[in-house]
């Protein structure tokens, strides 16, 4: 099987960016999605879904191997809160600021994989925690702000339901990676049937615990139903990618070729009136990114 064969860690890093463009840019066709009446939660379980189809179609024998192996639904769960937060966050607020507060994964990381890995949290790793807090209170800071864009005065927390959902998804993305990373020996199929699963059953439940927030989907029309399925190949391609590259690179190195993400989702945002970017929340995001770049050099 093509996933199982032994590759040079380019490739894998090289399979980490293609899912960080996926990701960074994924906020675009989720509100074209929302325009047409269709909420990012169900576009979530739709395309979600299409990856079980096509998984199952392919390695029918994942499902028994998903059900033996228990440890692999921390997976389901973690990688199925991921995408429903990030593609609702990204669908409600400023792409930019969502995505700064998602890529805190170097604080959960040096938590995750201290209680997951057995890694030691070294004075480097705390120097990441402490630029990553600094960065996020920059960021949080400078949502209270007026219309000049400068930070006020007021306790560095969310202030917005697209704002914690950015915090949530980064931090059940960071435990995705480490499970990835721990479960690594595992089938190949089981791993991405469990993230697949994972992305439709969350959103799903969530979007019908909340009818009041959650409209149902519209009835069908070619537009939406064919965009829902060309997003559900794209997510397929960039999900095989990340546990692909994932499971072959130390955690800390996932987490910097990832952050790619946030020059993506930022220009990108930028560009088509998405997000706004002010000089504190560039030094905010600047301190964030900065944390992922240095977790490259792993425990030092």
């Amino acid at each position: 099987m093509l996933l199982n064969r032994p590759s040079g860690a380019g490739l894998a890093a090289l399979a980490l960016g293609f899912n960080a463009f996926t990701w960074g840019v994924s906020w675009w066709p989720f509100r074209q999605l929302e325009a047409q009446g269709l909420h990012p939660l169900w576009a979530t379980v739709l395309i979600y879904s299409l990856a079980l189809v096509v998984i199952t179609l392919w390695r029918p024998g994942a499902w028994g191997q998903l059900l033996r192996m228990p440890v692999l639904w921390v997976l389901v769960l973690a990688s199925g809160t991921t995408n429903a937060a990030f593609n609702w966050g990204v669908t409600l607020g400023d792409v930019v600021r969502v995505v700064l507060l998602f890529y805190l994964m170097p604080l959960w990381a040096v938590l995750l994989a201290r209680a997951l890995l057995g890694e030691r949290i070294t004075r480097g790793a705390l120097l990441r925690v402490a630029m990553a807090l600094a960065g996020a209170a920059l960021v949080l800071a400078t949502g209270k702000s007026g219309g000049d864009g400068a930070a006020a005065v007021g306790l560095p927390v969310p202030a917005s339901l697209a704002e914690w959902l950015g915090v949530l998804g980064g931090f059940t993305f960071a435990l995705n990676n480490v499970m990835l990373r721990r479960e690594a020996a595992r089938p190949a199929e089981a791993r991405a049937l469990a993230m697949f699963l994972g992305g439709a059953l969350v959103a799903g439940t969530l979007a019908l615990s909340l009818p009041a927030t959650v409209p149902l989907p519209p009835a069908p029309a070619w537009p939406w139903v064919l965009g829902a399925l060309a997003m559900g190949l794209w997510f397929l391609a960039g999900n095989l990618a990340l546990q692909y590259g994932a499971s072959r690179l130390p955690a800390s190195v996932t987490a910097v070729v990832m952050v790619s993400e946030v020059l993506f989702a930022s220009v990108s945002a930028v560009a088509l009136g998405a997000g706004s970017l002010s000089w504190p929340l560039v030094a905010g995001g600047v301190l964030i990114v900065g944390a992922s770049l240095l977790s490259a050099r792993g425990g030092h």
